[in-house]
């Protein structure tokens, strides 16, 4: 391979603001997997927010890149899964498998797509120092011939339509706008535009929480909601504390502390075969590797207040941000009835905006 522009490139970042600024491009805040595309003749590789290639989870893609992209070419952008008109980001994470015979399984399965949202270069020339109005004008006609699974992310510099997408496109999975200042050349790593997300509020159940790795107090929260069968479903974690506040909480709680799980609405956990089937607080993960996942379970009787952005499925979709603990509600009473739910928007709508 041999472009003006090589991997690995760190992709540009956006820093979150709380509203959508003016005078800017607008895109929608995409939920999947940022990847940089790099096309020379049938060589492809995608690089990953990280650095690392994504290129084996993806031979689906691969195989559209060479037939979709231009013959030399460089593609920010983001892989996502569609699945009756929304995003499913649970689907697009079994893709990190280590069986390449699973990987194929799932390709078949449940394709997936590619958004660009910015070009870094095309054919010898580079167009990082070139300003975004330049680069976007020159993504849209490099990929005007370019069919499905390979999209051209939507785009504008109409405030009142930035708007309405971050209203309706959430309806479709997205969770969120960005925006791009117009005059900005490319910088890889740096978080040189602005995100705006959704944010709302939801009472949950405290059910257990980890330790943090420098010691015996708390590193993050288990959250819990009862679903409509009554059973305390994990949603989600919170974590960002500071050092002396998280030594407060760990006294705080440990009156709730039990010897063991016995009688505990997550026991199950304890099964390394009921781990098997979903995120659970003590399973291992992909992405984590041999890192410790074990957890103190507490009686399930506190509800704390917290911060979200996005629903993936029955889970929180990111980390949420602890607001304040909330004594005049029971534990009972938090359940998933509580949770605003976007109306219902076709992914196929977004795409073709």
């Amino acid at each position: 391979m041999d472009l003006p522009v090589m991997p690995p490139v760190a992709p540009m970042l956006a820093k979150a603001v709380p509203a959508i600024p003016p005078g800017m491009q607008y895109e929608g805040k995409w939920d999947g997997f940022r990847a940089i595309v790099f096309r020379d003749g049938d060589e492809v590789e995608i690089g990953s927010r990280t650095g690392k290639p994504l290129t084996r989870y993806f031979p689906e893609l691969v195989t559209a890149f060479r037939r979709e992209l231009p013959a030399r070419c460089v593609v920010d952008g983001e892989i996502v899964i569609v699945r009756d008109g929304r995003l499913r980001f649970e689907e697009l994470l079994e893709r990190i498998h280590p069986a390449a015979s699973r990987v194929r399984t799932l390709a078949e399965r449940t394709p997936a797509s590619f958004v660009g949202f910015d070009l870094l270069a095309l054919g010898e020339r580079s167009l990082l120092d070139e300003p975004l109005e330049i680069r976007r004008a020159a993504l849209v006609e490099a990929l005007a011939g370019a069919g499905d699974p390979v999209f051209t992310a939507p785009a504008t510099t109409d405030l009142d339509l930035a708007g309405t997408w971050f209203s309706q496109f959430e309806g479709a999975g997205l969770d969120g706008v960005v925006a791009k200042p117009l005059d900005q050349p490319y910088r890889p790593g740096d978080r040189t535009m602005f995100k705006v997300k959704h944010g709302r509020t939801a009472d949950c159940v405290v059910a257990g929480y980890r330790e943090h790795k420098s010691g015996p107090v708390v590193g993050s929260l288990l959250l819990g909601l009862y679903d409509t069968d009554g059973r305390l479903q994990h949603v989600g974690v919170c974590a960002a504390f500071p050092m002396a506040r998280r030594r407060e909480l760990a006294e705080e709680l440990a009156p709730l502390r039990t010897d063991g799980l016995t009688g505990h609405p997550w026991a199950a956990w304890a099964d390394e075969q009921a781990q098997a089937g979903g995120r659970l607080p003590g399973a291992q993960s992909r992405w984590t590797g041999g890192k410790d996942l074990s957890w103190v379970p507490l009686r399930p009787e506190r509800v704390c207040e917290v911060g979200y952005d996005h629903m993936e499925g029955t889970r929180f979709r990111h980390t949420v941000q602890f607001r304040s603990w909330r004594p005049d509600r029971t534990p009972e009473s938090c359940t998933y009835e509580q949770l605003e739910e976007p109306v219902s928007y076709d992914l196929a709508r977004v795409l073709g905006a």
